[in-house]
């Protein structure tokens, strides 16, 4: 049996869209119930949701053999995982905001708001610049607009709410999108299987 993780909220229900496009249905998991696990003993195949961070976790502790991650997950857990294709689907940026009057004092250390410690960690360490982590859990605009941080490390598809809270990026990090992970082991043992999977939905 082949185990799919696929990210609760908008970003699963694109990818099960082309999972099911391609063939691979499993009925009833765009139902508006509470069910996570869903089989089609046709194709011998089991898909479950799941928490969109925790994704790389069951694909790579082989509770899944694959799974659909956002790009930014993968940067920020750096999963031990076969990154095999981009779904190009969820396309956003992760990008440096601040306030539209913000400038950089390149002698004082750089106060960053984030989901992505990580990401941000990795990105000023890049550049040489010294940071002070600060890490929140959603709304990031208010950390400068309220003097918590000088900038904020985030996810942007519209900017929208930046606009509406006067800030702007200043710097684009990395682009993302939705990506098809496999387990190790599991990818040496069902490959073929997995590589169709890949060309039917690529």
């Amino acid at each position: 049996m082949i185990n799919i993780a696929l990210p609760k909220g908008r970003l699963g229900e694109k990818v099960y869209k082309l999972f099911a496009a391609a063939g691979y249905e499993f009925p009833g998991m765009l139902d508006n119930n509470r069910k996570l696990v869903f089989e089609n003993e046709e194709l011998n195949m089991r898909c479950f949701w799941v928490k969109p961070f925790d994704v790389p976790v069951y694909v790579e502790r082989g509770t899944a053999d694959i799974g659909a991650a956002g790009k930014d997950i993968l940067l920020e857990r750096n999963p031990d995982v076969y990154e095999l294709l981009d779904l190009k689907a969820g396309f956003c940026r992760m990008a440096v905001a601040a306030k539209n009057n913000f400038q950089d004092d390149p002698e004082k250390i750089l106060r960053v708001a984030t989901e992505f410690p990580n990401i941000a960690k990795n990105y000023y360490s890049s550049i040489g610049r010294e940071i002070d982590i600060i890490t929140l859990r959603g709304s990031l605009e208010l950390a400068p607009v309220l003097g918590l941080s000088d900038v904020i490390v985030d996810i942007v598809e519209t900017g929208t709410t930046l606009r509406e809270n006067n800030l702007s990026v200043i710097n684009f990090i990395e682009d993302l999108s939705a990506r098809l992970i496999a387990n190790k082991s599991a990818y040496k043992f069902k490959g073929n299987i997995i590589d169709e999977i890949i060309r039917k939905v690529s």
